[in-house]
C-alpha cells in the first residue's frame, strides 16, 4: 500500500500568486517556512528552517489568494508531487517538489515579524530567542501514582 500525505504548519514567506489556467480554473502558488529548534549533544541551541513550495487549485486557490498574506500562519494538508521540465536557456532538466494542497487552514496573522528566526510549533509561534526545546521535569514518577 502506498500513502502520500503531508501536513505542515508554518508561515507564508511571500504573498500568494493567483493565476488562471488555460483550460479554465485557478491555481495559487505560495511558499511556507517551517522551523525547528533543538539542543545538540553539547547543549548548544540549533535551528533549522525548511521552505515548502505549495500549490492549490480551484475555488480554494481564489480564497487563499484573497485572504492570505506574507507572514501569516497557515496549516497545509496535501500530497507531495515532483514535476520536471527542460530549461529553455540552458537545456538542462529541472525539478521542483511541491505540496499540492487539498486543504489550507488559515492561522493567526503576523504582527509584522514572520522572519526566519520565528518558529512554529503546534503550540504557536515563538519569537526570536525563545526555544521550542522540550523541557522534561526533573522529578521521578512513582508508578503507584498512575490511576490506571
Amino acid at each position: 500500500m502506498d500513502y502520500n500525505r503531508v501536513i505542515i504548519v508554518g508561515r507564508l514567506t511571500r504573498d500568494p500568486e493567483l493565476k488562471a489556467l488555460p483550460m479554465g480554473g485557478s491555481v495559487t502558488t505560495f511558499s511556507v517556512a517551517t522551523g525547528r529548534v533543538w539542543k545538540d549533544r553539547d547543549g548548544n541551541k540549533r535551528e533549522d528552517t525548511q521552505f515548502h513550495n505549495t500549490v492549490v487549485f480551484g475555488k480554494q486557490a481564489e480564497t487563499v489568494a484573497q485572504y492570505l498574506k506574507k507572514g501569516q500562519e497557515v496549516l497545509v494538508e496535501g500530497r507531495l508531487q515532483t514535476r520536471s521540465w527542460d530549461d529553455k536557456t540552458s537545456g538542462e532538466k529541472k525539478y521542483r517538489t511541491e505540496i499540492v494542497a487539498d486543504r489550507v487552514q488559515f492561522g493567526a496573522k503576523s504582527g509584522g515579524a514572520g522572519g526566519p528566526s520565528e518558529h512554529i510549533t503546534a503550540k504557536g509561534a515563538k519569537g526570536p530567542g525563545e526555544s521550542d526545546a522540550v523541557e522534561y521535569p526533573e522529578e521521578n514518577i512513582n508508578p503507584e501514582d498512575i490511576p490506571f
